[in-house]
């Protein structure tokens, strides 16, 4: 007899079972909603039934607007564990805060942090589950941390062994731009050898992860994927949950890819206001930039935000066409051009000896190429041309573990 939650068999050929290297034909995109991964229950959860199951969750993690560790758990799956990465499981740390193991309030499972002593599940962890299941909104960008996450959790599922369940979430930058990551800059915000933007869901990713033998000793990781329906990497989609603290509009996702840039250099992104990724600004620009704001400390999004106190000068992007980023294929690198030019003590611009709350441009951009163009005023054309023939060969390779159009 079929449980309530079990639903005709024509359903599970929403599932995607596949072994490493495995690619099956893509969806063809409709007008129909997007359906993720998660809320297509009927598919997945005859494959957690009597499983120990662990998940690695965080707060965009929802079937139709409620968790999914709260809804399973009202179903009666077996969570064991629940690892939460950056930001946490319910998402209440801030960028970059280490997180500790705690047991969750609303269920009392054990929620193991992979964002604090340790970055992937432990052979103990793995020794307590037999499936892990992995359901997080990525934003499709080199520097944001969910894909190292997912190498770390590819990792530990093929030392122990176990499956690896990937409920499949759209990227909305599902465009590719940007130099090539030199491994020689490999860092906690870039791990692997790809652009900017890598035009890839986490289940794609996934793929290319195995395929291109990135885990130690090309292992390989047992996976399943159920695909999202109706979905294509030119659908513009609304995130339905905040994805980071710091992401927190529609805005400021597709202007991410942008504005992180900006974390190598002394221009505020709006860290410290509720504009984040949305407004750009110093207060060395006084006089030259109309636009202001004033970045403070805020509990849970920014605690010690760069010029914090200080009134800062640049440009509100708050109504600019940022979709229009995402039809285009480009980031926009004007912007960099622009500020640079128009910051009066040029040789602050990339300093990182100014603020502990600058980043590494170089590690960012990927490039070591990136910040000498900017201070040798190369036009956007001719840093362009430097990202090849890198981009090309990357979006060739790409094609390969592509399962949406």
């Amino acid at each position: 007899m079929l449980l309530k939650w079990q639903f005709p068999v024509l359903l599970f050929l929403s599932i995607l079972s596949i072994s490493a290297g495995s690619i099956i034909e893509p969806i063809a995109p409709g007008r129909q909603p997007i359906i993720t991964g998660a809320d297509q229950t009927a598919a997945y959860l005859p494959l957690l039934k009597g499983k120990r199951v662990g998940m690695l969750v965080n707060p965009t993690s929802v079937i139709h607007n409620q968790s999914i560790v709260d809804s399973l758990h009202k179903l009666k799956v077996d969570i064991r564990e629940v690892f939460g990465p950056e930001h946490g499981f319910r998402g209440k740390a801030s960028n970059g805060a280490k997180v500790s193991d705690e047991i969750d309030s609303a269920t009392g499972i054990p929620i193991i942090s992979l964002y604090g002593r340790k970055r992937k599940p432990s052979k103990e962890d793995m020794e307590a589950i037999d499936i892990m299941v992995f359901d997080v909104q990525d934003v499709g960008c080199r520097f944001y941390t969910y894909i190292n996450t997912l190498r770390d959790i590819m990792e530990a599922c093929a030392e122990s062994g176990k499956e690896l369940l990937i409920l499949d979430r759209p990227d909305p930058n599902g465009y590719v731009d940007g130099p090539i990551l030199d491994m020689n800059l490999k860092s906690g915000i870039g791990q692997f050898p790809i652009p900017i933007t890598h035009g890839m869901t986490i289940g794609e990713f996934a793929q290319m992860i195995n395929g291109e033998g990135w885990l130690p000793n090309k292992a390989q990781c047992k996976l399943k994927i159920i695909r999202v329906k109706n979905y294509a990497h030119s659908i513009h989609y609304d995130l339905p949950v905040n994805p980071s603290p710091n992401l927190n509009t529609q805005q400021s996702i597709l202007l991410y890819p942008s504005l992180c840039l900006f974390e190598g250099t002394i221009i505020s992104q709006g860290r410290g206001t509720h504009m984040p990724f949305t407004i750009l600004g110093s207060p060395d620009l006084k006089g030259k930039y109309a636009f202001s704001f004033t970045p403070v400390s805020l509990p849970g999004m920014s605690e010690t935000p760069l010029h914090q106190d200080q009134q800062c000068y640049g440009l509100d992007l708050r109504t600019y066409n940022a979709d229009g980023l995402r039809k285009a294929g480009k980031i926009n690198i004007q912007w960099m051009i622009e500020l640079y030019k128009a910051y009066p003590a040029k040789e602050k611009f990339f300093d990182r000896t100014f603020s502990k709350q600058m980043g590494d441009i170089n590690k960012l951009a990927g490039t070591t190429a990136f910040k000498d163009q900017i201070i040798a005023g190369k036009s956007e054309e001719e840093i362009r041309r430097s990202w090849e023939p890198g981009l090309s060969k990357y979006k060739q390779m790409r094609k390969k573990y592509l399962l949406y159009p």
